[in-house]
Order: C-alpha cells, then structure tokens, then sequence
C-alpha cells in the first residue's frame, strides 16, 4: 500500500533520518524550539536528539548566519531555518559574500554545507514584509544551489540531498505546501540537482509552474483540457542548477511556453528560464512565451487583494490558451469547485 506523507511530515523526516545517520547535522532557528515547532517540521527533534544540536535564536538574522557559516567551517552540517524568507535580506553579507565564496577564496581547502530553509507565499494579513519569494536573488550568485520543492516526495529528497551537499543551499518552502499530502518512501533517498520532471505530458503549449506554482499549474491544466487543449507541466524543482534541456525540449515540440512564479517577473526565475529557452530554440523554433508572478507592487495583505495579485488555476488557463489560440479574447474559465484541492501524485 502507497506510505503517504504531508509535505511538513516528509521534510521531518528528512531531518531525523540525517540526524540518526550524521552526527555532524545540527538544526537551529528562531522558533525550531517553539511549541509549533516551524509548522511541526521539527517537531519531537530536539527531545530526540538534545539541545546542543537542536535549538532556538536570538532575532538576529546576520549574526545567526554568520555562527551557521562558522559551524560549517569546523565540520557541521548546520540547517539554519528562516520562517520567512524576506528577512534572509538581513544576512546577505553573510550568504553572498561569505558561504558562497569560501571554496572558491580558499582554493578548495574549505566547504560550507550549510542548508538554508526559508518560507514564501501568500497568507492572509501577511502582506509586504512576509509573503515575498526572493529566491531569484540567491539564483544569480555562483556558489549557491536553490531548489523549491513543490510535493512531499521531492521535499524529503531534496532536502536529504541539501544536507549531504557541500555547499550551501537554499531550500524554499511555500506555506501554502507545508499541507499537501503525496508518497514518500520511508527509506532514505536524495532528489540530485539540476533535473526537472514533466508532471503531465501535452503537445499544445508548455506550463513552468515553480514551487507552489507547479499545483496552480495542474489545474490550469485541468480546465484546459474542458476545452482540447493538451497542456504539458513541468516542475523545475532545482532552480540552480536549472534543467533548461528538459524545459527546451517540451517548448520545441509544444511551440508555447507559459512560466509562473511566485516572485515578480523583473529579473525573476521566469525571465531567466524564458531567456534560457528562447536562446536555445532562436532560429530553430518560432516560438510564443508569455511570465506570469506578480505585479509590480508591493506583496498585498488582504483576500481580495490577494486574489487579484497571485496567479492561479484560472489565470494561467486564460494566458495559455491566448498562447495557443494567438489572440486576446478574454476567456477565463468558470471557476470549478473539483479543482481546490489538487495534488500531484506520480509516477516519479
């Protein structure tokens, strides 16, 4: 019988099962101690294994960053956890300018695996400072891995595979995941950089739905199939490393490429994959691509605003079936109720 896990039980396990097999794996951050346990992602750890490997922190993002750097430099594998990622801006220096490029300084004499969680998305009342997704800025250093895993299974391997890296690597949650529900093996297993997986096969037009975009993504799917059009999804999982080769081939059969982030599109991870794309079919493939994310401004605190603001299901169907169609009619399907609770299931 298929084992199935929530998203937030997949990246505890993770964690444990590294934890029993690595002594050197350590798991500290504001709240990791809290009752709530980080939405329960660590919940029952520090009981298992002590506080000198599980533990809370001052509200000190740069300092934090910094002892987590220090901690890898003398053989830990520390998980440094932000609740939200808006506030990882406060550790830049730290991130950027010091565990990106201390293999690199140091000639190889030196390794920073250091995982980094951080939460984005959307949540009623969080608004400008808590529901932004910044991992397009982590995208553009040399020396940083990002993956933005959007199902249980892919949660617990890549993070199993984030803590084994030697070098850092953002690991980004959207909260709105954290409750989704999909296979996950018991057995340990790690999800490697740099591969994407097509989630639905299709010969119309391609949908890049990242991070919790991907769910978006199949229902757009859905609603397009109501009226034959076969769309094909694909989930990045790794932002960077990026698998561009299986995302170049889905476009050069579908001709069509609709990207959907939950960032702003300006110098996001849809201009980057829309770039790569178009470089690599110019002259070999005439083809039509449109980046959904957010508007250009600030993240909106309210339901309404907030429905406005996000793409979703419906939104993404209308803009692929413009790509499909060559036009601008408006069409925006009725909303189905069916669709709310959608989940990627497999195969892997």
């Amino acid at each position: 019988m298929e084992r199935v896990l929530s998203y937030i039980d997949a990246i505890r396990e993770a964690t444990d099962q590294e934890m029993q097999r690595d002594l050197s794996v350590v798991v500290f951050g504001l709240d990791v101690d809290d009752p709530k346990a980080i939405q329960g992602t660590t919940r029952g750890l520090m009981e298992k294994y002590g506080r000198e490997r599980v533990f809370g922190t001052p509200l000190s993002e740069d300092a934090m960053t910094g002892a987590a750097v220090g901690m890898a430099l003398a053989g830990l594998r520390p998980i440094h956890i932000h609740i939200r990622m808006d506030f990882l801006m406060l550790a830049m220096n730290q991130l950027v300018n010091v565990a990106a490029k201390s293999r690199y300084m140091y000639g190889g004499q030196v390794r920073i695996p250091i995982v980094v969680r951080s939460m984005i998305g959307k949540s009623w009342g969080q608004g400008a400072q808590h529901s932004q997704g910044l991992y397009s800025f982590f995208m553009h250093v040399p020396g940083l891995k990002v993956v933005a895993p959007a199902t249980p299974y892919d949660a617990k391997g890549c993070l199993i595979h984030a803590i084994r890296d030697n070098d850092p690597v953002m690991y980004i949650e959207h909260r709105i995941l954290h409750f989704q529900k999909g296979p996950v093996p018991e057995s340990s297993y790690t999800m490697s950089p740099g591969k994407a997986r097509v989630t639905v096969k299709g010969r119309d037009v391609t949908l890049v739905g990242i991070s919790y975009m991907h769910s978006e993504c199949l229902r757009a799917c859905r609603y397009l199939e109501s009226i034959g059009i076969q769309a094909e999804v694909i989930d990045p999982i790794w932002l960077s490393p990026l698998d561009i080769d299986t995302i170049a081939a889905s476009v050069h059969k579908t001709g069509r490429l609709c990207i959907v982030d939950n960032g702003w599109t300006t110098c996001g991870a849809s201009a980057e994959i829309a770039a790569l794309v178009t470089e690599r079919l110019q002259g070999v493939k005439d083809v039509r691509v449109r980046r959904m994310g957010f508007a250009p401004v600030t993240c909106p605190p309210t339901p309404l605003l907030e429905d406005l603001y996000y793409p979703n299901g419906r939104t993404i169907a209308s803009a692929a079936h413009d790509l499909v169609t060559g036009t601008h009619n408006g069409w925006l399907p009725d909303e189905r109720l069916d669709l709310q609770e959608i989940e990627f299931r497999g195969p892997f």
